[in-house]
């Protein structure tokens, strides 16, 4: 029907596949006070955050457009995660006047930056360290292995100590957080439960140079099954290892999953138009 009514190619996204993928995810995370924020790097289209916003989710954006969206989508401030390695001035002064609920810095760099901007503002920044917890992944490809030694993305977890005594001394900046985001299609839980162990241990020594943390972002990275055969991730044994290290934090978890919504829901449909045979190949 959605074939004949407006042509192909066109994707078509399950609502009710995001329904079931929500209400799956948070009971499986209930024993502990936790808030799904949307990925909206995995799909940003309106209508997919109408459903999402609609069933109680926030949002993580990567981007001052993504911000945009979001926004537009009505997620207000405080359902709103700013992170992303490459965040402008321009982004930070637009995620502070949005009145986010938290800026997930990466490098010592932007959190001055941050502190200009915020005092230029005359508002205090909410801000989470992103954590690199230098810990193995395994997953289909290593560009989207986000959590080792050496990677782009995040402070390295053995001068995040000395990052949050900075941040005490700034006026602009509350440091509310920890994060870590350690990869996508991830093939075991193993680098949750190492990562986890390394914020453990970070949160402990923030609370004792007075920085307790409320928040616990580990990210995104549930798989999603793409072959037939592919296995649908633990949604229990992901929050039996989850669930009790943060309850051991006492702090608030957050988790920001996005291909597990947008690429589990949604379908091209596309019509032949043609087949021919070339080098010993048949193409359509």
């Amino acid at each position: 029907t959605i074939a004949r009514r407006a042509g192909t190619p066109s994707f078509v996204y399950s609502a009710a596949v995001l329904r079931d993928r929500y209400r799956r995810l948070t009971a499986a995370l209930a024993g502990v006070k936790h808030r799904v924020h949307y990925s909206l790097k995995a799909n940003a289209n309106s209508a997919l955050l109408a459903v999402l916003r609609e069933l109680g989710s926030g949002a993580d954006v990567v981007s001052g457009g993504e911000l945009y969206r979001a926004l537009r989508a009505g997620f207000r401030g405080h359902d709103i995660i700013f992170g992303g390695v490459g965040k402008t001035g321009q982004e930070l002064r637009e995620a502070l006047k949005a009145g986010v609920k938290l800026i997930n810095v990466e490098s010592e760099a932007e959190l001055h930056l941050l502190e200009a901007v915020a005092r230029e503002l005359g508002v205090v920044a909410p801000v989470g360290f992103r954590i690199n917890p230098d810990v193995t992944v395994e997953n289909p490809h290593a560009y989207i292995a986000t959590g080792s030694r050496g990677h782009k993305f995040g402070i390295p977890h053995d001068e995040a100590l000395d990052l949050a005594r900075a941040a005490r001394s700034l006026e602009h900046v509350e440091l509310l957080g920890l994060d870590m985001h350690v990869g996508s299609q991830l093939a075991t839980l193993e680098p949750y439960r190492a990562g986890l162990e390394r914020l453990a241990d970070l949160a402990a020594l923030f609370a004792g140079a007075g920085s307790p943390v409320r928040y616990v972002d580990i990210g995104g990275g549930l798989p999603v099954a793409y072959d037939e055969g592919d296995p649908e991730p633990d949604l229990e044994a992901f929050a039996s290892l989850i669930v009790p290290a943060v309850q051991r934090m006492h702090a608030e978890l957050i988790v920001e999953p996005g291909r597990f919504f947008a690429a589990a829901s949604g379908v091209l449909l596309a019509r032949v138009l043609y087949r021919k045979r070339s080098g010993g190949k048949e193409y359509v």
